[in-house]
């Protein structure tokens, strides 16, 4: 099997992948009942040493660069409460954290979580956190131009391999909010 991005030795649906994937993640999978058939999603085995943006796109490919997307927990505060979000971005840009997530979030402040709360709010790995199996009341904010891909490189929420998954099926993920300008620079 070929991956539609990126050049991987090792490609597997993601519903044949579930022993490598976190629980919440494989549950995620596993009950997946979107319009998207979850034998879409794909699990490509890779390097956690190269686990990064700019290595990994050197390793497999360039076309990862335009269609890689990072996945982070932002923490919100408003009087005295903090609540917890994730932020789906293309890998090329950043997260408006003070302008359209603190606003989405109805917060007097936001912030990147800290790691220690993101993998264990999550149950998935630092740097391979995804939006598949996130908790089921957390919005997860999405940039548009990410569900606008045909095909979108996410984490597998552990540092060794990561899912590919059409754009469209991210914006039909629990808590789902796709935004303009999410993500800058």
């Amino acid at each position: 099997m070929r991956a539609p991005i990126g050049h991987f030795d090792d490609v597997r649906t993601a519903p044949d992948s579930l022993e490598l994937l976190p629980s919440p993640v494989a549950d995620a999978v596993r009950h997946w009942r979107g319009s998207v058939p979850a034998q879409q999603m794909l699990y490509v085995d890779s390097d956690p040493a190269v686990a990064d943006t700019a290595v990994f796109v050197e390793h497999y490919g360039q076309d990862l660069l335009e269609t890689s997307a990072n996945c982070v927990v932002v923490a919100g505060k408003r009087a005295g409460e903090t609540s917890l979000a994730a932020c789906l971005v293309l890998s090329r840009t950043r997260v408006d954290v003070n302008g359209v997530v603190r606003r989405q979030l109805g917060a007097r402040k936001a912030s990147f979580a800290p790691m220690e709360t993101a993998t264990g709010e999550t149950g998935m790995e630092y740097g391979g956190i995804t939006p598949i199996g996130l908790p089921a009341d957390w919005p997860l904010l999405i940039d548009a131009a990410v569900v606008d891909l045909p095909h979108v490189l996410i984490g597998s929420g552990r540092r060794r391999g990561k899912l590919i998954v059409p754009g469209k099926a991210i914006a039909e993920l629990p808590g789902a909010v796709v935004l303009e300008g999410l993500g800058v620079g």
